[in-house]
């Protein structure tokens, strides 16, 4: 009878032959770890009762863990279910872990296509007029906050007293 300590020898012997990275292993046993704890003396003694009475043993990890949100808890469900079916697979029997082929996980990419499209609609400041250069850029800071103009540095007379004006109007 295979008991569920055994799955932690199991884990170390897949990560020493290369078949789970190191991350994966230590993810592995942490799922073990959480779900040891609310197993009872019979379920400690075979996997195939763990394997069977899987619901049961989770709906009691949920109610033990309620500060611990429902996506991590099934995180470690799904990990703790793999752990079981790999053993079952290539535990048993170390000499087919030979022929255990490790799917490679593709990466991936950091921007998809959605994302590009998207990030051309992005616009986190429009141009004013034109370079700053060209223009005088005159930052005031008033009693209600602050104030900024953008005036040319070719503004004639009648632009700069309808600026005048525009301000003056505004304190009315």
């Amino acid at each position: 009878m295979d008991k569920f300590i055994n799955l932690y020898d199991f884990i170390d012997f897949a990560r020493a032959n290369r078949k789970y990275p190191q991350n994966t292993a230590n993810n592995l046993k942490s799922a073990l770890k959480i779900f040891e704890k609310e197993l009872n003396l019979e379920e400690l003694k075979s996997i195939d009762m763990v394997k069977e009475s899987i619901e049961e043993i989770f709906r009691s990890l949920v109610m033990a863990h309620k500060d611990k949100s429902i996506i991590s808890l099934n995180t470690y469900k799904a990990r703790l279910i793999k752990v079981i079916k790999d053993y079952k697979k290539y535990g048993v029997e170390p000499g087919k872990m030979q022929n255990w082929t490790v799917k490679e996980k593709k990466s991936t990419p950091l921007l998809i296509k959605k994302d590009k499209s998207d990030k051309k609609n992005i616009n986190l400041s429009k141009l004013i007029y034109g370079p700053v250069e060209n223009a005088h850029k005159i930052t005031l800071s008033l009693g209600s906050g602050s104030a900024q103009i953008l005036i040319p540095k070719d503004i004639s007379a009648k632009d700069a007293k309808t600026i005048k004006d525009i301000i003056d109007s505004l304190s009315s």
